[in-house]
């Protein structure tokens, strides 16, 4: 079947209108594990951004697109955990065409039905951000996923205001844990307090000695959500002996693991795509990782961070999209909204 998207054929400036353009491919039937979805929302990331500037010059145009709220046309014969017309969310995988499109295949055990008290902008703000957060403090980290698990113990998340920040704060919030997160900015301060933080540096500011006014001489483990390069060295002086560091962005220069050797400390590289891209078995957990988000959402205690929703899938929206992620300064999700009218 035919479906509108919009899709680039290589890796071009935002500003360059060719850069994402409105196109018209073909989508199969489901066969297996997939299903066919109808996307209804979808939101843009900073891996869009990146995998957009890297783009090798192709012929037939890739489709981007990692978030999204999707009503369910069509199974596969070897479906079993999703219905037809079930709304489901996803980040799906990187290395198939993604939810920049009005139609997508979707392997089944990377969803999960959606929020059903949000909104599709809403939920469309969720996977992408709550997958990386949940791993990155649930499995990266020796943290317990359940309410009030983790009393007592204490995680650091460098940059609490962006995408996956936000979803770390309120993930931290529920599990237990001593949030201890940075900003920059009043309106970010004010966002991650809402949030649950309990104590925020200022990034602008030496963090050694603000957490130590803030009475804590060093945290249990961290998340760098920002420059690994940057913080990786200024992080390790704050974390106690034998805890771990978890990193998602990565880093531009070879990282000074040195400084972790006298206190025994772990490093992790945390990508939310690796369980897709390598098929592993453990793919499944990424729909139940979902499923148990949902419940969270529907029960109120976690809030969206969607911040601003673009109506229309558009390669116009889409560009507008790039263009605020890639400023670096995004407080919580940007999402666009069906239907697709280029």
């Amino acid at each position: 079947m035919q479906a509108k998207a919009v899709g680039l054929t290589q890796g071009l400036p935002v500003s360059d209108p060719n850069s994402l353009q409105d196109v018209t491919i073909n989508v199969n039937q489901p066969r297996g594990r997939d299903i066919l979805v109808a996307v209804l929302a979808t939101a843009v990331n900073p891996i869009d951004t990146k995998q957009r500037q890297g783009q090798s010059p192709v012929t037939t145009p890739r489709i981007l697109g990692f978030d999204a709220v999707a009503k369910v046309l069509a199974v596969g014969e070897a479906v079993t955990t999703i219905m037809t017309d079930d709304v489901v969310y996803y980040a799906g995988a990187v290395d198939r065409p993604g939810s920049d499109a009005q139609y997508q295949l979707v392997d089944e055990r990377l969803v999960a039905c959606a929020p059903k008290t949000w909104s599709p902008a809403q939920s469309a703000g969720l996977p992408l951000t709550t997958l990386t957060a949940w791993e990155a403090l649930f499995e990266k980290l020796p943290f317990t996923a359940a309410a009030d698990a983790n009393l007592g113990q204490s995680v650091l998340i460098i940059n609490g205001a962006g995408g996956v920040g936000s979803m770390a704060i309120q993930l931290a919030k529920w599990a237990g844990l001593q949030v201890i997160t940075t900003t920059g900015k009043p309106e970010t301060t004010e966002w991650v307090k809402r949030l649950g933080a309990d104590i925020v540096l200022d990034y602008h500011q030496d963090l050694g000695s603000q957490l130590a006014a803030a009475g804590l001489q060093a945290v249990d483990h961290a998340i760098l959500l920002h420059s690994t390069d940057q913080y990786l060295q200024l992080v390790t002086p704050l974390v106690r002996p034998l805890g771990t560091i978890v990193a998602v962005v990565t880093n531009q220069h070879p990282l000074p693991m040195a400084l972790l050797k006298p206190k025994s400390l772990n490093f992790a590289w945390e990508f939310m795509f690796t369980k897709a891209n390598y098929q592993l078995p453990s793919m499944a957990t990424q729909g139940s990782i979902l499923a148990q988000v949902a419940q969270l959402a529907d029960a109120g205690v976690i809030v969206p961070t969607t911040k601003r929703t673009l109506a229309g899938i558009n390669a116009a929206n889409l560009r507008t999209a790039h263009t605020i992620v890639e400023t670096g300064q995004m407080l919580g999700k940007i999402v666009l909204t069906a239907p697709f009218d280029a």
